[in-house]
């Protein structure tokens, strides 16, 4: 039986395989990728809405992280009818931790150096892959591929190239030389995919080679969908209603009073890359269907991991394991606000004193009564807790052992790390971080190579740029995440040019760029 996907044979799947492995991920990853964003950005959502509509006013907001916290924080009812709430604390301390890995990975920019013999070819390689990179973001799109690989533990970029165009282009060489840097733009760029979008579809007999890849998610379309209610009149909830006070209501769906909706259309697309071949569908219409003359027999994707993981595909993750001590210290955090909102003010018991409850208690004020049995009782007040606090500091400690992130990175500076007065001391301080990120640049380097590579193959058959295959290689090289004093740079680069490395490289490394005044 022929599949119904128009198509999908063309990359090598059918149907049944297709819908199998969307499906898979959906149910077995994509759970596991939601919870490690969750961790990350700790998005705030509406909860206890009344009506459907969330508003600033009325919704109480409840982190992503509240879901780790045990039973006891969550809302119940109490004895008057209404609703009881523990004293939430949360201290994302994972997003700040992330956060500095990424600065330490991509703060400043990475030179990509070509590793031709020919002075020529490698002057040209540099140029059109500089411009093929800051076409696609820059440094903003290496910051981006370092956090989707932090937080999920891998990444993979997407080599989109507009093959027809690039062929008609020609030669664009001179034209870069000579200040035309936007002559590739939009017709070769790097885009990264987010690994809950992303579905690799993996050699049966290699885990590391792909057969195909699919991108598979949602979108909401600038089109509404009707329902209209039943017996009701259409234009009373197509166009909203208002509220006792006057405001119009909004939100998604919008809902009449007798039950029509009226929400955004959705829907699915999916994109398959295979050897050479793209295919994309809106749902199960065949829209696209492209095949590649420039890089034939290739998946044009290029998969990169956060920490290596032998023989997975999936890399390791700097979030995962940092759930449990985040949900650890959230309770604690949480536990010590409560006892703090209950013993840090002095509560009193008043005995037989009438209008007690209705007076505030302040300076200055006296209570007067004729029963020789009333009084008054003060009760509460802070204590200390020293237990407590030891424990959320040793949680902290066991964060920053297992992130390699101690609080000096994120410029945090406490009395007890002693004298830093010099860089070595400063980079002992920051040894298991620094040694972090050399593992990344492996991982990291590897792939933005491979990429490089993938757009020097393509150039070369569209005739864009000529290369031989061993003149595709390219080197890069990687700043320094800590302060540099510039006058050791400068002296640093003295002694590069008196040992003779290119005068031009040496100026790059320290910041200058062609177009500065006085460089050449």
């Amino acid at each position: 039986m022929p599949d119904r996907l128009e198509g999908i044979q063309d990359v090598g799947l059918d149907e049944a395989l297709l819908r199998l492995v969307i499906d898979e991920h959906r149910r077995g990853a994509l759970p596991r990728l939601d919870r490690l964003w969750t961790y990350f950005r700790d998005p705030g959502e509406p909860v206890g809405v009344s009506g459907g509509v969330a508003c600033a006013g009325t919704a109480r907001w409840r982190t992503g992280q509240a879901q780790g916290l045990p039973e006891r924080f969550a809302p119940r009812p109490d004895a008057l009818g209404g609703e009881q709430t523990s004293e939430v604390v949360i201290e994302n301390d994972i997003a700040w931790r992330v956060q500095t890995m990424v600065d330490f990975m991509f703060g400043k920019p990475v030179q990509i150096l070509s590793t031709a013999s020919d002075p020529g070819v490698r002057r040209a390689v540099e140029i059109v892959l500089d411009a093929v990179w800051e076409a696609s973001g820059g440094i903003g799109l290496l910051q981006d591929i370092a956090l989707l690989g932090h937080v999920y533990g891998y990444v993979d970029l997407v080599v989109r190239i507009d093959e027809q165009s690039l062929i008609e282009r020609g030669s664009v060489v001179a034209a870069l030389e000579s200040g035309g840097r936007d002559m590739l733009a939009g017709l070769v760029r790097v885009e990264p995919v987010e690994p809950r979008r992303g579905i690799p579809v993996l050699n049966q007999d290699d885990y590391r080679r792909l057969d195909a890849f699919v991108i598979h998610f949602d979108r909401a379309l600038n089109e509404v969908q009707e329902k209209a209610a039943p017996g009701g009149s259409r234009a009373a909830w197509l166009f909203g209603r208002r509220n006792g006070r006057g405001a119009e209501t909004g939100g998604t769906p919008v809902s009449s009073e007798r039950g029509g909706k009226i929400t955004r259309r959705m829907e699915s697309v999916t994109e398959v890359l295979g050897r050479g071949v793209r295919v994309v569908y809106h749902g199960d219409a065949l829209v696209r269907r492209e095949s590649s003359v420039l890089l034939p027999g290739v998946v044009p994707v290029v998969h990169i991991q956060n920490l290596s993981q032998p023989f997975r595909y999936e890399g390791l993750s700097e979030v995962e394991p940092l759930i449990g001590l985040q949900d650890e210290l959230n309770t604690r955090l949480s536990d010590r606000a409560s006892r703090v909102t209950m013993s840090s003010f002095k509560m009193y018991l008043a005995k037989r004193l009438d209008g007690f409850d209705g007076a505030p208690v302040g300076p200055g004020r006296v209570w007067v009564t004729d029963d020789p049995d009333a009084s008054i009782e003060a009760f509460g007040g802070d204590t200390s807790s020293p237990s407590e606090r030891e424990h959320i500091e040793q949680i902290r400690e066991a964060m920053d052992k297992i992130s390699g992130v101690p609080p000096l990175a994120g410029g945090v500076v406490r009395a007890k790390i002693g004298n830093l007065s010099s860089a070595n001391a400063l980079r002992i301080t920051l040894m298991s971080l620094l040694a972090k990120t050399a593992r990344k640049r492996v991982t990291y380097g590897a792939g933005i190579e491979r990429v490089c590579r993938m757009v020097l193959t393509a150039l070369d058959a569209a005739g864009v740029l000529r290369t031989h295959p061993a003149d595709r290689g390219v080197r890069l090289v990687w700043p320094d995440p800590q302060p540099v004093d510039p006058k050791d740079a400068v002296v640093t680069a003295k002694q590069k040019v008196e040992l003779g490395v290119d005068e031009g490289r040496v100026l790059a490394e320290l910041g200058y760029g062609p177009t500065d005044a006085g460089v050449s």
